[in-house]
């Protein structure tokens, strides 16, 4: 086993602020990483920030918030491990791809182009946003009352609640609106390079009762990696929703995903030569 850790990067998804990861960070932190979590572009390091002033974040689109994260990338002197949750799980997706990152987690990443299932559950979960076309040029906030039915499905009401007062912040309405149109567009920014054989090893985890990414989702998601000679795993927590990364079992997900960092990264050489895509892991 290598006995230097990479750094670990964290980038949340929609309506959850960057400092939802804190847990997270130091778990991860006691555990010998260099782990951090990035920001959006426009968004606000202080939660009440980000709440009082939404129009800083309004009318960034998919490939803005890449090329932002990008950049921040840019500030470690090796390849960072990372992880990702919602469209911040596309987009540890997007990065790997394009071969910015030696492994990448991406938990109940939402829809890439090339992926056709759309279910029910997940287009109530959105109607927040399309139920407005201007919203693609605007910041959109959850009520507590969509945040349970998006998020915290599979908890107590209580805890949906403090879960949507404590981490929900608004968030840009356009990367929905790409991601529903990735299919229509030839050159959608929802694209993922899914054949790329060089890239470092990827982790699909889904939430067996995610309302906002179903599981059909995510499985649909690993067929289009099958082209790929690089490794592409796939672990469900059967019981979990779209809160799995912030509710009280939020350290079972993040020991998975260190016990698959120790095998799939740390027990490896950091390389860009193919090898074997594994099955898949449920």
């Amino acid at each position: 086993m290598n006995s230097t850790k990479p750094p670990v990067v964290f980038i949340h998804g929609l309506w959850l602020a960057a400092s939802s990861w804190q847990p997270w960070i130091d778990h991860f932190t006691e555990q010998g990483y260099d782990a951090r979590a990035l920001l959006w572009p426009g968004e606000a390091r202080d939660i009440e920030d980000a709440r009082a002033y939404p129009e800083n974040v309004a009318g960034f689109g998919i490939e803005e918030v890449t090329q932002h994260l990008v950049g921040q990338l840019g500030d470690f002197d090796e390849e960072p491990i990372i992880i990702g949750h919602s469209f911040g799980g596309m987009i540890a997706e997007k990065l790997l791809g394009e071969n910015h990152g030696r492994a990448a987690i991406a938990i109940d990443a939402a829809q890439i182009k090339g992926v056709l299932p759309l279910p029910l559950s997940s287009l109530k979960s959105t109607l927040p946003v399309f139920k407005n076309p201007g919203n693609e040029k605007k910041a959109v906030s959850l009520t507590a009352h969509e945040f349970r039915y998006s998020f915290g499905n599979a908890l107590e009401e209580d805890e949906s609640d403090a879960l949507w007062s404590q981490w929900n912040i608004p968030s840009p309405g356009r990367p929905l609106f790409e991601a529903a149109a990735a299919n229509f567009s030839k050159h959608s920014p929802a694209a993922v390079e899914t054949h790329n054989d060089t890239r470092g090893p990827l982790l699909l985890i889904m939430g067996g009762k995610d309302h906002t990414v179903p599981e059909a989702i995510t499985k649909a998601t690993l067929k289009q990696y099958r082209g790929s000679e690089a490794e592409t795993d796939l672990l469900e927590f059967e019981d979990r929703g779209h809160s799995l990364t912030i509710d009280h079992g939020w350290r079972e997900v993040a020991d998975a995903c260190l016990d698959w960092i120790d095998r799939a990264v740390l027990d490896k050489p950091a390389s860009k030569e193919p090898e074997s895509a594994r099955p898949a892991i449920a």
